[in-house]
């Protein structure tokens, strides 16, 4: 099975290894700690402490896997390669809801990096797809639930 690439900030990768760390240091040492002192409460049969630790520890375990396969397969991209002709990821893009008229600012990022809280958008989500490739005055389609959106878009920057 071909392994998809994941696009990243430096940013992104560098927040993906910092997780990664602290899951296979403190994360691990404390749900040990755990699974320690359950331990202590004697029957593992009826120990429910027991249970949650090690169901804790299997959650942490394909964490740590899910993250190490991310990294393996990342693809950072390089802020010099970025322009500001075409909208690709790791660009800030203004656009204009022409539904709402409303001015809104996206920054595209890969699908690791989504915080629908600080606008960073997927490029694989409807808007961040569509918005891919576009320049500057264009106004692009998207296909959303709700039906076909229309944006102009205002500004790129990196």
């Amino acid at each position: 099975m071909e392994e998809k690439e994941v696009i990243l900030t430096q940013e992104g990768f560098d927040n993906l290894e910092k997780e990664l760390n602290y899951l296979r240091t403190e994360k691990r040492a404390e749900i040990a700690e755990r699974i320690k002192v359950a331990l202590g409460f004697g029957d593992l049969s009826e120990n429910s402490e027991y249970d949650e630790a090690k169901t804790a520890q299997a959650e942490n375990e394909i964490k740590i896997a899910e993250l190490e396969n991310k990294i393996r397969h990342a693809k950072i991209i390089d802020e010099k390669d970025i322009d500001t002709e075409t909208i690709q990821v790791g660009n800030i893009v203004k656009v204009l809801d022409m539904e709402f008229d409303e001015k809104i600012e996206y920054t595209i990022v890969g699908s690791t990096e989504v915080n629908l809280l600080e606008n960073k958008i997927s490029n694989e989500s409807p808007l961040g797809s569509a918005l891919l490739g576009a320049k500057k005055n264009q106004v692009v389609e998207v296909n959303a639930p709700a039906g076909i959106m229309k944006y102009k878009i205002l500004s790129i920057k990196k």
